[in-house]
């Protein structure tokens, strides 16, 4: 689930908000095989729960989500929402791929008519501790027609880096710089004076590429430093690296959320109605979902456990993300950024090294280097016993 966000004093000025939740997810499959990619559980909560509970907190009341395809259980998440936050959520659906910007275009009417002329847009891959007061504030104060949230990067060759003034204002975007130029990357959450839709058809359109430079040339952009961690979590090995990110910063911020116990080493999230065994080591860096089993003498480390996931006992996983409702055996080793799906069952003392799991798969064998399973090894997944 979601979980119920504070509601806010609303502040006079109260900007709306778009999230790109967009594609099929396909580098965070399996898990995208049995939900859409922003209801995938980060930290027992859906990614995209963690950006609306942040818009809330801020005092957004109208967040579209901009969707391609539209499975019932969105439909169900998004009732959801309005239950749990009070506050208006819809979706926009686009008929052909859009790119970054076509989206905007495509929402023109829902996100029009704030009282300051502005809205949010959030890629739904971003994990971070999200500043939205801040980026308003900053907004206002510079009053050009965008914020670009950016953050340092160690390898700043990698990705497209965006050079400013000391004021923030945005003097041009280098792709993949060969010599240093500054290390400060896009994080993918900007604010916007209502103005930009009048720069976008809805096209296939990239905002990075072809929008923002006309702003910046106008004079008209400006970019914001992110303070704390940053993490892009659209594939399993940034997933879990984020999930360390984050479960530091609840240390920093709300400890209280954390587990604690002789068993539990370092950064731990347990769901209350997971179920721990005797002498287990848990951490650092785990979460467990709702209705988790973990039996006697289990090592878990640097992993995800999703809801309903049983592990028998003294097995060890590390470093991998284990699916709804799937079941690992006795003396079981899994490891190397494994992902199993949905219903995986492992068969006891097998070792499974960056194994990739499609959902109600059984594995019978051990998978000892990496390898996506298609089928399931050996045999197809009964209804377990």
């Amino acid at each position: 689930g979601v979980t119920r966000g504070r509601r806010c004093q609303q502040p006079v000025n109260m900007p709306k908000a778009l999230i790109l939740v967009g594609g099929f997810g396909t580098r965070l499959r399996p898990l995208t095989l049995s939900v859409p990619k922003p209801l995938v559980e980060f930290a027992n909560k859906p990614i995209v729960a963690h950006q609306i509970d942040a818009l809330v907190e801020a005092g957004v009341t109208d967040v579209v989500l901009a969707i391609n395809y539209q499975p019932q259980i969105m439909e169900e998440f998004i009732q959801t929402c309005r239950a749990t936050y009070g506050i208006n959520i819809t979706c926009s659906q686009e008929t052909e791929p859009l790119g970054t910007a076509g989206p905007l275009a495509l929402a023109r009417d829902k996100l029009l008519g704030s009282p300051d002329k502005t809205f949010f847009v959030l890629n739904s891959d971003v994990i971070c501790e999200f500043p939205m007061r801040e980026m308003m504030n900053f907004h206002m104060n510079h009053g050009g027609e965008g914020t670009i949230l950016v953050t340092k990067v160690t390898e700043p060759s990698k990705y497209g880096v965006v050079v400013s003034r000391n004021d923030g204002q945005i003097q041009r975007f280098v792709e993949k710089p060969k010599e240093y130029v500054g290390n400060r990357i896009n994080a993918g959450i900007y604010i916007f004076h209502e103005d930009i839709l009048n720069r976008i058809q809805p096209k296939p359109t990239s905002i990075e590429r072809e929008i923002f430079p006309q702003i910046a040339a106008e004079r008209k952009l400006y970019s914001m430093d992110l303070t704390g961690f940053w993490m892009d979590i659209g594939q399993p090995k940034d997933f879990l690296i984020g999930m360390c990110m984050y479960l530091s910063s609840q240390h920093q911020k709300h400890p209280e959320r954390l587990a604690k116990g002789s068993q539990f080493v370092g950064n731990v999230l347990v769901d209350s109605s997971a179920q721990i065994g005797e002498g287990c080591v848990i951490g650092p860096n785990v979460t467990i979902g709702p209705g988790c089993v973990v039996q006697d003498g289990v090592r878990l480390q640097r992993c995800a456990l999703f809801e309903g996931v049983v592990v028998k006992a003294y097995s060890w996983i590390y470093s991998s993300i284990i699916g709804w409702h799937s079941h690992i055996g006795n003396w079981v080793r899994v490891e190397g950024n494994s992902v199993l799906g949905e219903d995986v069952v492992i068969r006891d003392e097998l070792y499974v090294n960056s194994g990739i799991i499609l959902p109600h798969k059984a594995i019978a064998e051990s998978i000892p280097d990496a390898r996506i399973v298609m089928q399931g090894m050996l045999m197809k997944n009964p209804a377990h016993s």
